[in-house]
């Protein structure tokens, strides 16, 4: 039997490209970006969680449970992987960020057999020519080294994940999964898109 995956949505930064809003809340198509990943990644998981540092009750209304940054600072995506780890009881991890509405709909298949085969303790997806690191599946028992990692007052993903055994995935078949929407105007491209596109392009 497969281990089980608890999946968490990535919500909690400060939205500074966006003028300081709250990204995850942010409408694409009259849909909170939050929801459209929760969409996607909730059919994947076994328990999916938000990390969320504002609107939390807002966030509440999306029916999964909130974990907020233990790290103080809007840390970044760590910290937000931090406080999921500390919370989650299955034995695998699954982050991805709240501006990436087109995730894709196999990111935990794939990254398990990848992490399983190479006896790896993490795994992230390789699309668009470089590693999208905001997406990683860990195992969960890398707590105490996270917590470590932050205590010395590093942030940085690649530092992270270059500290560990990590497996690369090729999801180059799927790059535009990985688009992710940073400013108002992705947001207006990613909307002209889609209506363009029709049924069965854009988020579809």
């Amino acid at each position: 039997m497969s281990a089980a995956i608890t999946g968490v949505i990535l919500a909690g930064g400060e939205g500074r490209r966006m003028g300081g809003a709250d990204k995850g809340l942010q409408l694409l198509n009259g849909q909170p970006l939050v929801q459209l990943v929760l969409e996607r990644l909730q059919p994947q998981v076994d328990v999916l969680l938000i990390s969320a540092n504002r609107n939390l009750e807002r966030y509440a209304g999306f029916g999964c449970r909130v974990v907020t940054d233990t790290t103080p600072g809007f840390a970044g995506p760590l910290a937000g992987l931090q406080a999921a780890m500390a919370r989650a009881t299955t034995p695998l991890l699954l982050s991805a960020p709240c501006d990436s509405p087109q995730l894709p709909v196999d990111l935990a298949e794939r990254l398990r057999a990848a992490l399983v085969a190479a006896g790896a303790e993490l795994a992230v997806p390789r699309a668009c020519g470089r590693v999208q690191r905001a997406f990683c599946l860990a195992r969960r028992d890398l707590l105490p080294r996270l917590d470590a990692f932050l205590a010395g007052g590093d942030r940085r993903l690649g530092l992270w994940h270059e500290s560990l055994h990590t497996v690369e995935v090729d999801f180059e078949d799927q790059d535009v999964a990985f688009d992710n929407l940073n400013s108002t105007a992705d947001l207006g491209r990613m909307a002209a898109g889609s209506a363009t596109a029709g049924p069965a392009g854009g988020l579809a």
